[in-house]
């Protein structure tokens, strides 16, 4: 049997370092907002490029107080891709905002400037950029559309943990970043976590004191907060694994590059890509014949999954945003699939996937 992700491998390759972690927080019997947090957040900012990191306790919650704190709300538009996880189109909503989708580029899969411009009005006030299955968004043209038009320009970097172009890495392009650290990230922990990276000083204090009840200073309430803090045993851990984080994307590079060797030829369509533009949170391969294709996996013992299979405008809870037509997502939803991909695949693993693959694509 092949996981479609081995977590316990993934861990245990770091374990005595996580003991070693977890047992000096629970020594130090700070668990919340201590020198855990602070080392962790002094490290990612670094590790981003970036003046702050701020861990908060989800992605979706990351994202959230970013545009929150951008004072975006009723009455605004965020334009965001059709093909992303429902988190991004949440976290708009959740602020009294308007969602507005964006059909992805075909090829890339990624949100397109023309495709952005194209869809901005009096109302917009921010693009989110999703970095998807670890490949960086054209930053640079995305800016320019945004400080044409005003806007902010927000990365939803979950899914890019390291990803880098020209020295820069993900979440040190837009006006801040939201990160997950879901254990099956790039860089995850041992449960929920996250972070917000940003060089605007007055935006990441903002951002620290709402996902802290609104407080800077104890029983002293400024704004209208929330409870959504990273603990302590999280970057604790997330210390630990951030050490090794370029060995692991250098890792999936090397995966993935032998799956694209063996795949050529195959009749599947397989990742594009420049690196180290692109960090391999997961390796998509799309197929008209995903059904028959996926159970043939399945029935060889080999994991995979659909990232994503109902996208947001087909969401119930999103009804309202099918109104306008998204072939592009619609049909990507239809075709993708991802097979095994994490730092603990071995190589002998990867040519039976491929094996398996060439025999029924």
């Amino acid at each position: 049997m092949i996981a479609f992700y081995d977590l316990q491998a993934v861990n245990e390759r770091h374990r005595a370092e996580i003991d070693l972690a977890i047992a000096a927080v629970l020594d130090s019997g700070q668990l919340i907002l201590g020198p855990q947090t602070s080392a962790f957040e002094s490290d990612f900012a670094q590790f981003c490029g970036t003046r702050n990191a701020i861990g908060v306790g989800s992605g979706l919650d990351a994202l959230s107080l970013i545009i929150r704190a951008m004072g975006i709300g009723p009455g605004d538009e965020v334009i965001v891709p059709a093909n992303t996880f429902i988190a991004t189109v949440l976290a708009v909503s959740a602020n009294g905002s308007a969602p507005v989708l964006a059909d992805p580029d075909p090829e890339t899969m990624l949100l397109d400037a023309a495709t952005v411009e194209s869809l901005i009005t009096a109302r917009t006030r921010a693009i989110i950029a999703v970095h998807l299955y670890g490949r960086l968004c054209d930053m640079a043209a995305l800016s320019e559309v945004a400080e044409r038009h005003g806007l902010r320009l927000i990365e939803d970097a979950a899914q890019a943990h390291g990803a880098a172009r020209d020295g820069r890495r993900a979440g040190a392009f837009g006006d801040a970043a939201g990160f997950s650290f879901y254990p099956t990230k790039n860089l995850g922990c041992l449960g929920d976590g996250g972070a917000v990276t940003t060089d605007d000083d007055a935006l990441a204090e903002r951002i620290r004191m709402l996902r802290n009840y609104g407080s800077a200073a104890k029983n002293v309430h400024e704004l209208r907060g929330v409870n959504s803090r990273l603990d302590e045993l999280q970057a604790a851990v997330l210390g630990v694994k951030l050490r090794h984080l370029d060995d692991d994307n250098l890792r999936r590079r090397e995966i993935a590059a032998r799956y694209r060797e063996l795949l050529a030829g195959s009749g599947l369509i397989t990742p594009t890509t420049s690196e180290p533009d692109h960090v391999f949170h997961l390796f998509v391969v799309r197929t008209s014949e995903r059904d028959r294709v996926q159970a043939a996996l399945r029935e060889a013992g080999i994991g995979s999954a659909i990232h994503y299979p109902t996208p947001p405008h087909r969401q119930s809870a999103y009804r309202a945003l099918a109104r306008t037509p998204l072939p592009v997502a619609d049909r990507l939803a239809d075709e993708v699939l991802s097979i095994p991909m994490h730092p603990a695949l071995s190589d002998s693993q990867v040519v039976r996937v491929a094996e398996v693959l060439r025999g029924v694509a």
